[in-house]
Parts: structure tokens; C-alpha cells; sequence
């Protein structure tokens, strides 16, 4: 699989990665199998995937000690991204920024995960209550101590409830995860930064894309395939487990998703010009092609717990997409529906 370089030191990964959190936390839970996943990652290593992205968080903790089983094994196979800065509680999610916890968190992921040092370490969230350059200062402090070899932020999109005036130019939904990032990178430099960008989800590409390019930063885009929809096998109205965040999210209703079939209908008319399924060659590849072509410091880090879906994910890095296919994915319609 082609390699791309991610942030000043040049750290170097596989085009295409594997998003881990599905394999134990928010998608589906009566098909999380611990083996079946192990196996997933072993199949995405083998094509050519090394960054392995998971956090603290998923399951919580369960993830880390998922991937350490692989690690264990395979440790010299895989660029490990894992995070910190939530805490799952029995209700809800909260952020901790405190530097003696980042410190303790950062510890108990090295012991799960069964490594001795962490490639990139990420802020999930930053905690309201601690200024993000304290809690950037304890992560760079964990850089110096050997104990991980790079930093990234995790940027979210923060969504006005209200309809701006008309004419008003739109507000940019990273506009205060970009003042973040001018703040820490005072402190120490930011290797990467991880949001969601996908064909039904650009809005990444207004700044805060460039932002990063201009600066050296690597971009892990999450998402990619638009949480399974753009792979065009989930079925309007199909439904979704309690427990799965497309359960209560907006776009996979069965209304919407009915509404937004025209995107996976163009992705699949691009995937038929390269063969189609006859080449092996699916929508949710196009998806991952188009993200791919966003610049050579974009990796996109595509979720799933199947073994099957985690090779065809990693083939999308030989998929190249011609002008006539960037002008069709251009001309589809934009996404309908909230995303809140």
C-alpha cells in the first residue's frame, strides 16, 4: 500500500486506516465478537493498513485491550493512535484536560494496549474547566518521557442552533477547534489533527483542510464512509440497535436516508466506470478515494469490526479517480438532513 507522511517529523503510515471503535463501542453491540475483531485487524495489517486508531473510551478500555492482543504479536506491523481526555460515566460523557490525569491515562493505555510507547497520542476533547495549553503541556511532557512520539487533537464541529440571516456568510463549524490549535501549537507541535470528512460530510474542506496543509499537519479523516451509508449496504428503514449512535442520529431515519440515495447512486455509477463489482470495486472505495484525493497529508481512517470490509477498505489506496469521476461526485446533491 502506497505510505504517507503525517506532521513535521514525518511520521509514516499506510494511505488507508483502520478505525477501531466499532469493534466495541457504539456500533451494533450483539456483533462484537473479541476474536472476529482480532482477525479483522490481523486481515487490515496484512493488506497494508498500519495506523490503528482506538481511544480510552471505546467500550470504555475494552478496545485498547482488544488491540493489544495484536500488538503483543505485531507490534512492529502498527502505527498505534489512541486517546485521551473522556471519561465515560454511567449517564454521560465528560472531558478531564488535567495534567495528572492525561499522565495516569496515558500509563494504563501503554499497559493495555502491551506497547511501550504510543505513535500518536490525541486529545479527544478539551476540558472547559483546564486551559487546552496545560492539558497539551502534560501530553508533550509524556513526548519527552519517551512514553509517546507524537501528538494530534481531535477537532469537532461545532453546529449554531440557529438560522443565520440571509446573506450572512456561513459561520465555520472549526472555527474554535482551529483557535485550539494556533494555542497549543505555541506549546509543542501538533502532528495531526482527526475530523470527520466525507463526500456527504465536507465541511472540513472549507479551513480547516487547508489549515493543516499549510502548516505541516497531518489530517486523519474520521468517517469516511459517512457511518456505513456511503458503502450503500445499509437499507432505509432497515433500523439500527438501541445502542448505535445511527439509532437517534438525524440522517438514518428511514425518510432520510431514502431522501439521500441519489449520493450512493452516483458513487456507484463512478465504482461501474472501474469495473465495478466485477473488478472488485464498490461505492464505499470511491468514498474512500475521493477523501484520499484531498492531498497527500490526508489519510482517511475508515471504521469497522468486518474482515472482509477492513481489505476492501485498504484497496481503495490503489483506486485512482479520474476527472470525469471528480465531476460526478462533485455534481451529486449535498447531504439532506441534520447532522446534529
Amino acid at each position: 500500500m502506497e505510505r504517507r507522511t503525517i506532521g513535521a517529523t514525518a511520521l509514516e503510515v499506510g494511505a488507508v486506516g483502520l478505525g477501531c471503535m466499532p469493534m466495541s463501542w457504539a456500533y451494533s453491540a450483539s456483533r462484537q465478537r473479541g476474536d472476529r475483531s482480532v482477525r479483522t485487524v490481523h486481515a487490515a495489517l496484512d493488506a497494508g493498513v498500519t495506523l490503528l486508531d482506538t481511544a480510552d473510551m471505546y467500550g470504555p478500555f475494552t478496545n485498547e485491550l482488544l488491540l493489544g492482543r495484536v500488538l503483543k504479536e505485531r507490534r512492529a506491523d502498527a502505527f498505534v493512535s489512541t486517546k485521551c481526555g473522556l471519561l465515560v460515566g454511567d449517564q454521560h460523557i465528560v472531558a478531564n484536560g488535567r495534567p495528572g490525569y492525561v499522565r495516569r491515562a496515558c500509563d494504563a493505555s501503554l499497559r493495555r494496549l502491551q506497547t511501550d510507547v504510543i505513535d500518536l497520542y490525541q486529545l479527544h476533547r478539551a476540558d472547559p474547566e483546564v486551559p487546552v495549553e496545560e492539558t497539551w503541556g502534560a501530553m508533550a511532557d509524556l513526548v519527552t518521557a519517551g512514553k509517546v512520539r507524537a501528538l494530534g487533537l481531535c477537532a469537532m464541529a461545532v453546529r449554531s442552533p440557529r438560522r443565520a440571516a440571509p446573506g450572512t456568510p456561513a459561520a465555520d463549524l472549526y472555527e474554535g477547534t482551529i483557535r485550539q490549535l494556533e494555542r497549543v501549537q505555541q506549546v509543542f507541535p501538533v502532528s495531526a489533527v482527526q475530523a470527520e470528512l466525507s463526500v456527504w460530510s465536507p465541511e472540513a474542506l472549507r479551513r480547516l483542510l487547508p489549515w493543516c496543509e499549510s502548516r505541516g499537519v497531518g489530517f486523519l479523516a474520521a468517517m469516511p464512509l459517512g457511518n456505513g451509508f456511503l458503502t450503500g449496504t445499509l437499507t432505509p428503514g432497515g433500523g439500527f440497535e438501541p445502542e448505535d449512535l445511527r439509532a437517534r442520529h438525524p440522517r438514518f431515519t428511514a425518510e432520510m436516508m431514502a431522501a439521500n440515495q441519489p449520493l450512493v447512486v452516483g458513487l456507484r455509477r463512478v465504482a461501474r466506470r472501474h469495473g465495478g463489482e466485477a473488478a472488485g470495486v464498490t461505492p464505499a472505495q470511491v468514498a474512500l478515494a475521493w477523501v484520499l484525493g484531498r492531498g497527500r497529508h490526508v489519510v482517511p481512517v475508515p471504521g469497522t469490526k468486518n474482515e472482509r470490509w477492513a481489505v476492501e477498505n485498504a484497496g481503495a489506496a490503489g483506486l485512482s479517480l479520474t476527472a470525469e469521476d471528480l465531476a460526478e461526485i462533485a455534481s451529486l446533491p449535498p447531504a439532506l438532513g441534520s447532522w446534529d
